[in-house]
């Protein structure tokens, strides 16, 4: 009986380290995107330089937390809901990992800055990364809380974050229009916020994943679905 009870505290215990470690990793990615910005607004290249080289201690953290999920998976064949807690923080660190790739992309732009004797207003990326910012943070609040209205909340941030993009995409394309000597700028520019853009659409990935482990629900294209469906029967009513 004792030996069955160390069985079942080890377990419980595997588990919170799991949580802890995806917490940690999250932490890290999201430190990634403020220094990235920052180096980039401020032109860092040193900041910038420290933010690539952050993105190896992020690469371990996705090894390391692989590893504790086969371990997991392979050593206590989990069941229901703690199947889904281990298999969906499998797949979320891929999306954490990923988050930190586009903030290294944005260092490398930060680091071409400083080149740049001209270039349009920066104003737009701070506000524009603190969404991203709270998003990838929210959904991991959500994954420890298991809280899937916020990982809801998570998925409608998205459209903010689109928005602001879009926005900014149309006032760079026209600072271009205006100013030969800025373009090169302003492209690198549109290439940092393309990469929060991406950043968002990761951090909808992991609420969605949320959203799987908790509800047991995939809601991953429903709205492509619904829009398929509704244009399937607006033709067919149409033909009929």
């Amino acid at each position: 009986m004792m030996g069955k009870s160390h069985t079942v505290k080890e377990y419980e215990e595997q588990l919170t380290e799991l949580r802890e470690n995806l917490h940690g990793m999250a932490e890290r990615v999201e430190d990634m995107i403020t220094h990235a910005i920052n180096a980039l607004v401020d032109g860092d290249a040193e900041l910038a330089e420290s933010t690539v080289e952050d993105d190896r201690v992020v690469n371990h953290d996705e090894m390391m937390i692989d590893d504790l999920c086969m371990r997991i998976l392979a050593k206590r064949q989990p069941m229901a809901s703690d199947l889904r807690l281990v298999t969906t923080a499998l797949k979320m660190v891929t999306d954490l990992e990923r988050i930190g790739d586009l903030a290294v992309n944005i260092s490398f732009e930060a680091q071409d800055q400083v080149e740049y004797d001209e270039r349009p207003s920066l104003d737009e990326i701070p506000r524009l990364a603190k969404h991203v910012q709270w998003m990838v943070g929210a959904a991991i609040d959500s994954f420890i809380d298991r809280d899937s209205e916020l990982a809801r909340d998570v998925i409608n941030r998205d459209q903010k974050v689109n928005d602001l993009y879009a926005a900014m995409n149309r006032r760079l394309i026209e600072y271009m229009r205006e100013n030969d000597v800025g373009i090169e700028a302003a492209m690198s520019i549109q290439r940092a916020a393309k990469h929060l853009e991406r950043m968002g659409d990761h951090a909808t990935n992991l609420g969605e994943k949320v959203i799987f482990m908790v509800e047991a629900e995939d809601v991953r294209h429903h709205n492509k679905v619904d829009e398929n469906w509704h244009d399937r029967s607006s033709a067919n009513g149409s033909a009929q």
